[in-house]
């Protein structure tokens, strides 16, 4: 495993101060790169080149983020994911090289909690691992503030308090991105969010180049609790079904 000097610039200017990001790529050059801007961000920073190295470091180095490549020597970046998430929930950022949205899925499926398609800008990446930390610190806020009551929408039952979603009863497994999603839906109803209004709610991202990302997390929450209960408005975006009052 390489490991990027962990001092920092900026820090007290920066909200990324003290955040520990774990970089796994195999390519030094993009390595360097995300490295720099993210050191430049208030991050703390280290690197692995291939899947042992980058599980190796996520358990001794105990990383609040990563930034994790799918390709990888060793193993892919799946395996990672999957082996990191089965140690401590870490929210994960994947990059992939492809533009194949079953590799998306695949990611989200593995524990993934956003993606970025290759070329990216370095601007958009540090802003995606902001928006990332800070869906992080509202859930752990959420779970220690009191909301009244459980949300119940006919058989999809949405548990605030402890971010627990259950469908006829049974406990629906969803990523921290995936229950904002469905929650931002929720709130209104059958009232048809656009896609750039989900992003702009779920991922604090204003620019439209992500919608994509919407609609990804969509598929897979959609596998997760039943098509039916998302309906797609073509051109527009997406809307919560709801059983008729």
């Amino acid at each position: 495993m390489e490991q990027t000097n962990t001092t920092q610039t900026g820090v007290a200017a920066t909200p990324g101060a003290q955040r520990r990001v774990l970089v796994v790529e195999d390519d030094a050059t993009i390595v360097d790169a995300i490295s720099a801007r993210l050191r430049a961000e208030g991050f703390l920073v280290q690197t692995a080149l291939d899947g042992p190295a980058a599980v190796d470091a996520a358990e001794a180095w105990q990383p609040d983020l990563m930034v994790l490549d799918i390709m990888l020597p060793g193993f892919d970046g799946l395996e990672v994911c999957r082996r990191v998430q089965a140690q401590r929930p870490v929210p994960v950022l994947m990059l992939t090289a492809r533009d194949d949205e079953t590799d998306m899925l695949v990611g989200l499926g593995v524990g993934a909690d956003d993606y970025m398609t290759k070329p990216f800008s370095m601007r958009e990446l540090a802003a995606r691992v902001h928006v990332l930390l800070r869906r992080v610190e509202r859930a752990a806020l959420a779970a220690v503030t009191p909301r009244s009551g459980i949300l119940r929408l006919g058989e999809l039952e949405i548990d605030h308090a402890q971010r627990r979603v259950r469908v006829r009863a049974d406990d629906v497994h969803l990523t921290p991105t995936e229950f904002d999603l469905l929650v931002c839906l929720a709130n209104t109803p059958r009232a048809v969010l656009s896609r750039e209004q989900l992003l702009a709610e779920v991922w604090d991202w204003a620019d439209a180049s992500g919608t994509r990302t919407v609609d990804s997390h969509i598929k897979a929450l959609r596998r997760k609790i039943g098509a039916e209960r998302i309906r797609t408005v073509h051109g527009v975006g997406y809307a919560l079904e709801t059983p008729a009052p």
